[in-house]
Parts: structure tokens; C-alpha cells; sequence
């Protein structure tokens, strides 16, 4: 019998010198492209942050669906409904975490013509589960293969020392911005093991991550998502 696998997970400690920083907020609506708007009005409360390379803004996220009502397509003038569980998240190293509630706990920001009313915070540590997504990555082009995606991933993971096993990406997605659209493509990875998982978390992949792009996230599974591509 072999159990060492298992027990070496279970014995994984998480540091928490990189963590969430999770805000409870009060907003009715967001557009669904608000990356870019969001981190400006992010900065604009906390400036601060832009020097910042290890700090990742979170996209705001809300189910596909709910109660009869469907996830509008992506986009700047179509709007997601937040309820009053929808969070506003920050990645962070934990020397960041004081100050980041001391400038955006209390802070009303204006994203893209949004109120987004900062409440107060918690944090939250890294999650060393196998499989990780995330939403956006961003990508060379919009005419960037499902294999040149992933072959180019494989080898910046290699890069950090982590080994591609299972990796599935999604459709391209373009997130606006005054200087032009951004291509991205969802991201996501299984059978990690935990140090890799927290290496990821921590480090990201690619650009961006302030417009949340390159931030990992645990995810319930690729084998779910491919049972529900199939369908």
C-alpha cells in the first residue's frame, strides 16, 4: 500500500504570506468587462497599489445563472447583477493586507458609472487544491490556437517549476481598455500538487494581474467541465 501521496497533502502547510484579502461590498451592478475599469478605480482610492507587482484585483464573478436569470454575454454594456454575498477580492502579500483595509474599507468607487460601496475585509488563505482555473489569461492574439495557448503555458510553468498533467482552455475573451481590447483565454490546470498549487496561486501567469488577469482560483474539476462541454 502506498499512502505517501496523501499524506504528504495532508501535512502541507499553506503559508499565508500571500493572501486574499476578501471586502464585502455593497453594488447593485457591474458591466461585465469591468477589468480594466475596476482596477482604475481601485488605484484611484489606493495608488499606491500600482507599484505594487505581487498585488491581483479579482474580477467580480457572479453564477451563470440564477433564479431564471442568465449570465449576459461579455461585454462593457451589458451588466451583471450582484447579490449581497458577491465579494470584491484582492491577492496580496501580507505585509500589503493593513493598508489595503485602511484605503479601500469605507472607499465608494466609481466603476464605469457603478457605485461600489467597500465594506470591511477578511482574509483568507491560498488553497492547495489540485485544480485551479483561471478566467482570464491573456493571450498573443485572438487567432491564438487552443495548442499554441497551452504549448506557450507549458512552457512559462516550466519556467516556475511546475508540471503540466491536465490543462484545458476556454474561448477567447477580450477585456477593453483605452489603449485597445485585450485577448484572453480561460485557464485551467489539474493535478497539481500542493506546493505547486500555492506557487501558482502566489506567482500567477503572465501580465496583468491587476485587470485580474493570470489569478488562479480552485475550481471543482476539469472532468466536470468537460462533461458539461459534451452535453
Amino acid at each position: 500500500m502506498f499512502w505517501q501521496d496523501e499524506k504528504r497533502k495532508a501535512d502541507f502547510a499553506v503559508p499565508d504570506d500571500v493572501v486574499d484579502v476578501v471586502f464585502n461590498i455593497d453594488c447593485r451592478e457591474l458591466p461585465v468587462d469591468h477589468a480594466h475599469s475596476l482596477s482604475t478605480a481601485i488605484r484611484r482610492a489606493a495608488p499606491w497599489i500600482s507599484e505594487d507587482a505581487e498585488i491581483g484585483v479579482h474580477s467580480v464573478h457572479v453564477a451563470g445563472s440564477q433564479n431564471g436569470w442568465e449570465r449576459p454575454a461579455h461585454g462593457t454594456g451589458t451588466r451583471l447583477l450582484l447579490s449581497k454575498r458577491t465579494k470584491l477580492t484582492i491577492r496580496a502579500p501580507k505585509h500589503a493586507v493593513e493598508r489595503l483595509e485602511h484605503d479601500l474599507g469605507g472607499a465608494v468607487l466609481d466603476v464605469d458609472g457603478c457605485r461600489l460601496a467597500v465594506r470591511d475585509a477578511h482574509t483568507r488563505l491560498l488553497s492547495k487544491q489540485g485544480t485551479l482555473q483561471a478566467r482570464y489569461v491573456v493571450a498573443e492574439s485572438v487567432d491564438e490556437s487552443d495548442e499554441a495557448f497551452l504549448g506557450r503555458m507549458a512552457r512559462e510553468l516550466s519556467t516556475l517549476g511546475i508540471r503540466v498533467r491536465r490543462a484545458l482552455c476556454g474561448r477567447t475573451n477580450l477585456l477593453t481598455t483605452p489603449a485597445g481590447p485585450i485577448a484572453t483565454r480561460s485557464l485551467m490546470l489539474a493535478d497539481l500538487t500542493p506546493d505547486e498549487s500555492v506557487l501558482l496561486q502566489r506567482r500567477g501567469l503572465g501580465p496583468l494581474r491587476q485587470m485580474g488577469c493570470g489569478i488562479f482560483i480552485p475550481h471543482k474539476g476539469i472532468d466536470s467541465v468537460r462533461g458539461a462541454e459534451d452535453d
